[in-house]
């Protein structure tokens, strides 16, 4: 699809990506990333994974000039949910369980989103879970009646009080070993894991992509992108980003 682009890390492999929805597949979004990528004049913006910690996270105005100029964003999953929640109400587009928990207020956290990853070279491979996909996986061993719903929230807490950069199952299960959790129940959790394990970032993307296949193939109409109801300020340091920016590397 001409003129759409897409931020995408760690959540979804590209190969996979690609099967949803014909865009330009571009790295984890940083900061001035949109800002740039405005000067192309795209069709579309999909925002699923960014960078933060040792590189600045994008901007809530870069999203919102992009808004403003009659872009459409779409944000799911990761930073993309993260950035839709706050911007949904200026017509950023979120998409998903994770988007709607984040807008809803069940979620807070940042670290819900989080993992580390491997490099570019190595297609960005997630290195740590998510918390999000570890109450979704944990919601449905209790559904599935492999956990007890008391246990689930155990090792829910187990995994929350972890650092992000620390969180997997297998930590999860043995410091639910060590505090005594019936071990009948992780043995079982253990062997359910590998067809249970649910990736809710991975689904969010994709549904992600779906939506922007539908809308950017809909006619003008009924069905058109909402229409900007805010006003861009023009500040002075916002002015000099603009001078600063740089080309993207595509």
């Amino acid at each position: 699809m001409s003129g759409v682009y897409v931020f995408l890390g760690p959540t979804l492999p590209r190969e996979d990506a690609v099967l949803e929805l014909d865009a330009t597949y571009l790295p984890p979004v940083a900061q001035g990333d949109v800002l740039r990528l405005c000067a192309e004049k795209p069709a579309a913006i999909g925002i699923v994974d960014g960078f933060f910690e040792s590189v600045p996270s994008v901007w809530h105005k870069e999203i919102l000039y992009a808004i403003h100029a009659g872009i459409p964003v779409f944000g799911a999953s990761s930073m993309g949910a993260l950035r839709a929640a706050e911007l949904h109400p200026f017509g950023m587009i979120g998409v998903g369980a994770i988007f709607e928990a984040f807008r809803d207020g069940r979620l807070e956290d940042d670290d819900e989103v989080a993992v580390i990853h491997g490099p570019a070279e190595l297609g960005y491979t997630a290195l740590s879970e998510a918390m999000v996909n570890i109450r979704r996986t944990l919601s449905d061993a209790v559904t599935d009646r492999v956990l007890a719903a008391g246990t689930a929230l155990r090792l829910e807490s187990i995994a929350k009080e972890l650092p992000y950069r620390e969180r997997g199952y297998g930590r999860m299960l043995r410091l639910g070993g060590d505090i005594g959790l019936p071990a009948e129940e992780l043995a079982a959790f253990r062997s359910w894991l590998p067809q249970g394990r649910f990736d809710q970032k991975r689904d969010d993307a994709k549904a992600m992509l779906r939506s922007m296949a539908r809308r950017l193939g809909r006619p003008t109409g009924d069905d058109a992108m909402q229409e900007v109801r805010f006003h861009f300020e023009r500040t002075v340091l916002w002015e000099r980003a603009l001078r600063d920016a740089a080309p993207l590397a595509m």
